[in-house]
């Protein structure tokens, strides 16, 4: 352990070959998983090359002191486990979706499609060219200005009135 605690790798290299498949063994039983025992020891072992300094020959042995390390790492995973699933059994489980509701909204959005085009129909073409650039074209005012030739006063104002003409008409289908 002094090796260790002075950055040996080799130091460290030995203990692991020696201690390494008792360590997860014990894991193993404790857990009951081999995935969790192997990383159970694998922390273990990243914890003694931390702090190698920590260990105390006068209280007992390498090898008890670092199955007590793996023990008591193992029964930590349990808990955390146990408490996991006691915190998944206490979430509301998700309602079952009723499948109706796909139905009414398809037929919602269907709607709100046709009222949408009735509406584009109550606006000039130029207004509707300047809306078109700007949600699908994805162009700025000043884009737009430059690329059909008019001054950005206009593609305000026109695009002005088309978003107030949409909002009235709009709200005269939802009534």
């Amino acid at each position: 352990m002094g090796r260790i605690a002075e950055g040996s790798s080799d130091g460290f290299r030995d203990l692991y070959r020696r201690y390494a498949p008792t360590a997860a063994g014990l894991a193993h039983r404790v857990i009951g998983d081999p995935v969790l025992a192997e990383e159970v020891s694998q922390d273990v072992f990243l914890s003694v090359w931390r702090s190698a300094a920590a260990y105390d020959a006068a209280r007992g042995s390498v090898r008890s002191w670092l199955l007590t390390q793996v023990h008591h790492r193992a029964v930590d995973v349990i808990r955390h486990e146990d408490a996991e699933r006691r915190r998944s059994l206490r979430q509301p489980q998700p309602v079952p979706l009723d499948p109706t509701e796909d139905v009414v909204e398809d037929e919602w959005l269907r709607v709100r499609r046709a009222e949408i085009r009735l509406a584009l129909r109550s606006i000039s073409d130029e207004q509707r060219e300047v809306l078109e650039l700007a949600y699908f074209g994805g162009l700025t005012q000043t884009q737009i200005a430059e690329k059909l030739g008019i001054p950005l006063g206009t593609v305000k104002s026109r695009t002005l009135a088309a978003m107030l003409k949409l909002r009235d008409t709009m709200s005269g289908a939802e009534r």
